[in-house]
Parts: structure tokens; sequence; C-alpha cells
């Protein structure tokens, strides 16, 4: 997400902030290049214009040249004015009105409007304790209403049952009666899509709006489709009217251009943001942590919050205590390995390392060694192959011992010796690291209230302690970057 786009404006800033001292023509030549980068990002044409019109009129002049950090300002100038472009404030899904609150997903065939549906049905019952229930009103797709059935079997989310032969408004008269009598919080309708935007999907979209009276109405955009999906946007918001904008696939769009162009040009805000297939790839859009992703300044505040989803909070402190004491044994590996696999595996990882600040060639690296989850479920297997007491002392496994382990996990005995070469490297660097203080694990655990990210284990990802990747092959990494005091 946004990857191209913040390598070009971290090259561009980096070099303004390298200088001592900054020129009119110094940031002349550097706007020249912002603007070159966020039209090569597909960022629309007027939008780029009025950006960079902004921090020109600000930067050039004496609130930079008078400051004693120029370099630095020109910065904190260019993320203000990203914030402004992405909307200042985010703002979530609004459940303020009396229940069943109406929730109207619109958008073009294809574009994620079911999956995205299911998404938001999860999110809301997980995190915001809220009973949802969820109806397809698209007629025209085959199978649609079954997909929706589907996915709410599989979240557990309730769905309106299929009556052939209905119509999408009546399916909708039936879908709010049915959310009222059930005693439902939310009620999500799944709308029908076109290839194109034409005027019978309008009419009746414009339809069920009048029929359900939905408090959202969010349209489900393609952010890979760029300019399309802001033009898409403004369709939809002239003639049936959005309150919001959810943008899918953002995963696979390192350029961005959708969403830094959709609120300037619609005035809708980006409310969500899907970063991933699973049914928990869906993110609150928060204008200010974007704008520090994308000039490369990390973004700690969702990488703890996406941390706290995962992990359960008693057993962190469980495991806290035991790393300050330097214990670590192969059952507390085999928790940290599960604890990555709560946080999406090895491409969750390296989401998360785009979270930190610094991070982009670790997280270019991670995923140029093209490991995949069954390298962590493999090493799970090993321990589990293990008894309770060659796991609390892996001194114990001698040659045999290891053959036996190799046969009961279905790997070879070089895949244990290479876990147990990780597992002692990971256990002295808790040791070392339990007499000390700060560093990003404290800054972490301070931010979560007590024990850290035992996920993240300190200096490195599970696997990747003191630097490398033992066992797993592939290139060397530096330890994560200390958060701790400044030298």
């Amino acid at each position: 997400m946004f990857e191209s786009l913040s390598d070009r404006l971290s090259g561009i800033l980096d070099s303004l902030t390298r200088r001592g001292a900054l020129s009119d023509a110094d940031v002349t030549a550097a706007l020249r290049e912002v603007r070159r980068a966020l039209i090569e990002a597909d960022v629309s044409l007027d939008v780029v214009r009025s950006f960079t019109d902004k921090v020109r009129n600000r930067a050039i002049g004496h609130e930079v040249v008078k400051s004693v950090t120029p370099g630095q300002m020109v910065v904190k100038i260019v993320h203000d004015q990203l914030v402004e472009m992405l909307g200042s404030e985010g703002e979530p899904i609004d459940l303020n009105a009396p229940a069943p609150v109406a929730i109207m997903m619109v958008g073009l065939q294809g574009s994620g409007k079911t999956t995205t549906s299911g998404k938001i049905a999860l999110r809301l019952t997980n995190r915001d304790k809220r009973k949802v229930f969820m109806a397809s009103l698209d007629t025209r797709r085959p199978a649609a209403q079954e997909q929706l059935k589907v996915l709410g079997e599989q979240t557990g989310i309730d769905t309106l049952p299929i009556v052939a032969g209905q119509s999408p408004t009546e399916i909708a008269r039936r879908a709010e009666t049915a959310a009222r009598l059930g005693d439902y919080d939310v009620v999500i309708l799944d709308t029908a899509g076109r290839t194109h935007i034409d005027e019978s999907l309008m009419v009746e979209m414009a339809e069920i709006r009048q029929i359900a009276k939905p408090h959202e109405i969010l349209l489900v955009a393609d952010s890979l489709t760029g300019q399309d999906a802001v033009n898409l946007a403004k369709s939809f918001d002239e003639r049936v009217g959005i309150s919001g904008i959810v943008l899918t696939r953002m995963d696979g769009d390192g350029r961005g251009g959708a969403a830094l162009s959709m609120r300037a040009v619609t005035g809708k805000p980006i409310k969500l943001i899907s970063t991933g297939e699973k049914s928990d790839a869906l993110e609150e859009f928060h204008p200010s942590r974007i704008a520090d992703r994308i000039l490369g300044m990390g973004d700690i505040v969702s990488l703890v919050e996406k941390a706290s989803e995962a992990i359960d909070a008693e057993q962190a402190a469980k495991m806290a205590k035991k790393f300050k004491k330097g214990e670590f044994d192969l059952d507390d590996l085999s928790e940290q390995l599960q604890q990555m696999e709560k946080l999406g595996g090895m491409s969750g990882m390296s989401g998360m390392l785009g979270m930190l600040p610094g991070i982009g060639k670790m997280k270019k690296k991670l995923e140029a060694a093209n490991l995949d989850d069954s390298v962590l479920k493999r090493q799970r297997a090993i321990i589990s192959s293990m008894t309770k007491k060659e796991r609390r002392a892996p001194k114990l496994l001698n040659a045999s011992r290891k053959k036996r382990i190799a046969a009961g996990s279905g790997t070879q005995v070089q895949d244990v010796n290479k876990l147990l070469k990780m597992h002692r490297q990971m256990a002295d660097m808790m040791k070392a690291m339990g007499k000390k203080k700060g560093g990003m694990m404290g800054a972490l655990g301070g931010l979560m209230g007590g024990g850290g990210m035992p996920s993240l284990p300190p200096g490195g990802l599970p696997g990747m302690p003191g630097g490398g990747l033992p066992g797993l092959g592939g290139p060397k990494f530096p330890g994560l970057p200390r958060m701790g005091k400044k030298k």
C-alpha cells in the first residue's frame, strides 16, 4: 500500500533534510519531483495541482527559510497537506441511529461489495459487539445471494433466507422487517452491481434507498482502477448519494492514487480500506496515520491496535515475565509462532513491518525471501512432535530423538537442527534483553499497558534473532530499530 509513492516521496524529502539551509530554488525543484511522483501514483491532476500550490505557498518564504531546520519544516508542511487532502480526521461507520441501523452497500460488479459486506459485519460483531444481519439484494449476478449466505455461515453472521423470484425492493422490505423483529442492531444490504454505470442501476439504487432509508450508504470501490474509481464515486454520489467510501485491494495498489484523490474530489470520507483477502483484513482509514506511512514515518498506533486485537493480554503478561527472567523454552517459541500466525502469518508480518518507521528495506527483503505460512506451521509441527520434557530441556535432544521428531513431524533432521539453533539464538537474546531497559519492546509494552508484544521478540521477528533467518534460508535482516531514548 503506497509503496512506490512512499519510496519516491521519502527519497525527495530526505535529500532536503540532509541540507543545512534551503533556498527557494531548492524547494521549487523538490516540489517539481513531488508533483511528478503524485501524477505517477495516479493522483488526479487537479488534486496534484492544488496540493503542490498549497505546499509551495507555505514552504517558499518566511515559514521555511527562517526555520532552524528548514528541511524538516518542509516535511512537516507536506505531511500536513497530505492529512488535509485525505480528510484531516478519520470517520468510522456511524451507528448513531435507531436500531436496526441500515447500511447500504453500493458499487460496480467485481468491486468486492459482497466480501466487504461480510468483513464489515464481522468487524461490527467482534469490535463493536453489535448484533448484525445481512441481506443480499443482488438478483442479477448468478449465486450472489448464495455467496453472502456462505460468508454468513463462515463468520457466524445471520443472513436473510433466500426467496426465489423476489425483486430487490421486495427483499429490502423483508430484510428491514426481519431485522426489526429479530432485534438486530445493524442490517447490511448488499446491492447488485453492473460492469459499468447505467441508468437502470441508478434507478434501482434510488428505489432501495427510498424503501430502506439507510443511515449509511457506502460505496465499495476497487483502488486498482485508479481515476476510474474517483469518477465512479462522483457518479454514485450525484445520483444516489453516498455517505462514505470503502476502498478494496489496497494491499495490491503500490501507487495509492485513488485513496489520495477520493476525498478531495468527492468531499466524501474514506471510512475503511480492505488490505487483504482474509475476513479480518479491514482497517479504519485514519488520514494522519496514512500520511505517516506515505512519508515513511511508520504507524505505531495502528501497529499496537492490530497487535492488541490478536494477542491475549493475560498471556502476554505471563510471557513478558518469563522473558524478563531470561526464560525461553520451546513451548514459548511455539507460542511466539502461533501469535505470529494470528497476526496474519508472514504476509501479515510484512504488512506490520510497514507500520514501523524506517523499516522499508527490511520489509522488501522479507517479501523477497518469498516465505509463506507453511514455514510457521512446519516449525510448530516439529515442536509438537517433542515430549513435554524435551520442549522444556532441548539439551536432551540427541541424534535418535531428533530422528524420531523429524519422522513425527514429516520433516528432516536438518530442519530440527535449524529450529533448535534458532531457539538457542532467541533464548540467548531473551537473557540479554531481560537485563536491559527501553528499546522497541519497552516502548510498545508501555503503549499496550505492560508486557509488550510477545509476538515480536526483542531484536527481530520470530526466527530472525541476531539479524537473520536461521534455518529458513533467505537473506539476512538487520534487527528492528530501537525506539527508546535517542542518542
